[in-house]
């Protein structure tokens, strides 16, 4: 499924087959938490934008409109008008940033929903069985991600549990595929490598889940409070000892720096709210740096938000000043202005970056964005 085209240090450029499509790699997935982008961007938008990827939460999508809900719509594809490929999270994640309301046992998590607070539980199962009823592509496994500050004895016995959770999720992603009325049958399952920043419990991790055969390996629990330097050097120490030959998905990262970095130590796959999340408070990304459209220095700026940029946006004219002043007034259409330049960003760099692998030139445009940004 995942073919390595050229590679160039580690950067690998590839092809991941898929049952919604081919994922060119690397690539950064437009998150969608709620089957949304926030800031009313549509899917019609997503394609327009050049997305390849759309990734949306299994914890949330249960929570509401509900998962059978979505099953009955004809799963997550039909109910948002969707056709490429779409991964979801395992709801993992939420064990993290819930961590006030939730109790970890090794049956699973029992939460009380941020929205109702009524009592949820979701273990390895679970997660599977509400993906298999999203009907994603990817389907992520259930995995606890430890605090990046936390002892290395807690570390040490949640890593331990999360693999065994992942030998769960194998085995129900199996049953779940076979089953007649199962919407995707072809739905792959990644595992997740966790350990904070201690080395040797990384690196112990990825040479367990490795031997488990899955269709691709993330790298969990990065970018939670941890330094950028930090973080680098557990993508350069964990990354070798993952199958080389199967996709790495580097979770929630990040700033358009540390996709450049990832990509040099070998990571294929990338999200981040970032750009959603700048782009609705008038953060927006350029190739000379990031620009707060708030500042009252655009009030009378006639251009762009970058010349020359392809977006919708820019290549429609939309000033500076026009969307400041969407911003000020709280109009919805400034922020999606702002969110679709953002994602058109980064979609386009994750295009230059293929281009340069291609072209043998990654270290060189690597140097030279870095240098822009």
């Amino acid at each position: 499924m995942f073919k390595i085209i050229k590679q160039e240090g580690r950067a690998k450029r590839g092809e991941f087959q898929t049952v919604h499509g081919l994922i060119q790699t690397p690539v950064f997935m437009n998150v969608g938490t709620a089957a949304a982008i926030k800031g009313a961007v549509s899917t019609q938008d997503l394609m327009q934008i050049g997305t390849q990827v759309e990734l949306s939460n299994t914890y949330h999508l249960h929570v509401r409109p509900g998962d059978l809900v979505i099953k009955k719509m004809g799963g997550l594809h039909k109910f948002m008008l969707w056709d490429r490929p779409i991964l979801t999270d395992s709801g993992g994640f939420q064990v993290f940033s819930l961590a006030g309301l939730r109790k970890i046992k090794e049956e699973g998590v029992y939460f009380n929903s941020h929205v109702d607070g009524r009592k949820i539980f979701m273990g390895p199962e679970e997660s599977m069985q509400i993906q298999s009823n999203l009907g994603s592509t990817i389907a992520m496994a259930f995995d606890e991600c430890p605090s990046s500050v936390a002892d290395r004895s807690y570390v040490q016995a949640s890593v331990e549990r999360t693999t065994r959770w992942l030998a769960r999720c194998k085995v129900e992603m199996n049953r779940l595929n076979d089953l007649e009325d199962t919407i995707n049958p072809h739905q792959l399952l990644f595992g997740i490598n966790q350990g904070a920043i201690f080395d040797d419990i990384r690196i112990d991790h990825a040479k367990r889940i490795a031997q488990m055969d899955l269709d691709g390996y993330a790298i969990g629990g990065l970018a939670v409070g941890e330094t950028h330097e930090q973080m680098y050097h557990i993508i350069e120490e964990t990354v070798p000892y993952l199958p080389k030959e199967k996709p790495v998905y580097l979770m929630g990262v990040g700033t358009p720096a540390n996709i450049l970095e990832a990509v040099e130590r070998g990571v294929d796959f990338f999200d981040c709210v970032y750009p959603t999340r700048n782009g609705r408070h008038g953060h927006v990304y350029t190739n000379h740096g990031k620009l707060n459209l708030f500042n009252a220095k655009y009030e009378l700026d006639d251009k762009p938000i970058e010349e020359g940029c392809g977006c919708p946006v820019c290549k429609r004219g939309y000033s500076r000043a026009y969307i400041r002043h969407l911003l000020k007034a709280k109009e919805m259409l400034g922020m999606r202005f702002c969110v679709l330049h953002n994602l058109y960003f980064y979609n386009t760099m994750m295009a230059e970056i293929r281009d340069a692998l291609d072209a043998g030139e990654f270290a060189s445009y690597k140097k030279k964005k870095l240098e822009g940004l």
